[in-house]
């Protein structure tokens, strides 16, 4: 098939609509979670943590946490997997390839010597779940190598291998505590079977949608090198894969606004893609020394329309009840109109978070 060549403005315009980053706002955490794959989650908080500010960055003042938190616990339209917040519609597509984990020898080696810890837990869950990690007594007969990120303790290490295989789910978090179930008492009974090699065809149409363009690659975009259809982008050597349905709108006029992106967010994921259609090189400066940080250690990219304009340096307060704006970074000077839409949005994620303004106005 011939490539659809794509300008600049056209693929950017693609990603944006496909985030939902432009004008036309998602209603609820649910569409956002249908349309994106998964919302990230992380504690990291200067402003809000991540599934907060990603779910206000596309909803808008409307959102709550309590949406999310009804999603996830009541409603039970969204789940928690490996760090993240995925709508049940994926489940059915991401069982098969469960089903198969772990792949990799040292993991199967150790699930292998610790069948008797893995027949522990799942019966103590069983008997007593919904349980925390700490409430689950360590039986393990072989330990896993120290990873630098969780002690000595096996519990969490077995929890999140039979989470990977289906055994087991995360039916809520007390503050950012996992609590732990049976997934049979967790997940929603009859869901759809596919096999694997279709299960994997539609997962990565998945990925597509919520890419409008991407680069094929299991990792960074989760999209095959046969998913969609073939593109090229003026000015990029890469070969791109478009989702057809996206482009059906292309000609439609593009409404832009403001959007404070969090450092996590999925967009920001694809570093090379963010080179070659937005030409914007993003670096996180979270772990830079602080005398190298150029825009601050959790400073926000600022989304204008279609384009990467600057970055919020910004930090609650919640002693004071502030939000402290340090820096808006300007990476070509703003129009007067331009500050204009980033004071406002400034103003709205303020009063959001429920707090007053301080700082550089």
């Amino acid at each position: 098939m011939t490539p659809h060549r794509l300008t600049r403005d056209q693929a950017r315009r693609l990603v944006v609509r496909a985030q939902l980053l432009d004008a036309d706002r998602p209603g609820d955490v649910v569409e956002v979670a249908e349309q994106l794959g998964y919302v990230k989650i992380d504690p990291t908080a200067t402003i809000a943590p991540c599934e907060d500010t990603v779910l206000w960055s596309r909803i808008g003042w409307s959102y709550e946490h309590g949406q999310l938190q009804r999603a996830v616990e009541l409603d039970r339209l969204l789940f928690e997997f490996d760090g993240t917040f995925r709508p049940t519609s994926l489940l059915p597509l991401m069982l098969p390839s469960m089903r198969r984990w772990p792949q990799p020898a040292s993991s199967r080696e150790w699930l292998d010597a610790n069948d008797r810890f893995r027949t522990d837990v799942l019966a103590r869950l069983r008997a007593e779940g919904p349980l925390a990690a700490s409430a689950i007594p360590d039986t393990a007969q072989v330990e896993r190598a120290p990873d630098g990120w969780s002690g000595k303790n096996q519990v969490p290490h077995m929890l999140d291998f039979l989470l990977r295989q289906g055994e087991v789910a995360i039916v809520r978090r007390e503050g950012r505590t996992r609590i732990w179930d049976l997934a049979e008492r967790v997940y929603p009974a009859g869901l759809p079977e596919y096999s694997d090699d279709e299960a994997a065809r539609l997962r990565e149409e998945r990925s597509l949608q919520a890419s409008g363009i991407a680069r094929p690659h299991h990792w960074w975009s989760g999209v095959g090198k046969e998913t969609g259809e073939p593109a090229v982008v003026e000015g990029s050597t890469v070969r791109f894969r478009v989702d057809p349905e996206a482009l059906t709108a292309l000609d439609d006029e593009p409404e832009g606004r403001v959007a404070f992106l969090n450092p996590y967010d999925g967009l920001l994921f694809d570093r090379r893609r963010l080179q070659e259609l937005f030409e914007f090189t993003y670096v996180l400066e979270q772990f830079k020394p602080a005398p190298q940080r150029v825009y601050g250690y959790f400073a926000h990219p600022i989304l204008l329309g279609d384009r990467f304009v600057g970055m919020l340096d910004a930090e609650v307060d919640r002693t004071n009840e502030v939000l402290r704006v340090n820096a808006i970074h300007e990476f070509l000077p703003f129009e007067p109109e331009e500050m204009d839409m980033v004071r406002a949005e400034i103003d709205d994620l303020a009063e959001w978070l429920g707090v007053a303004v301080t700082g550089v106005r």
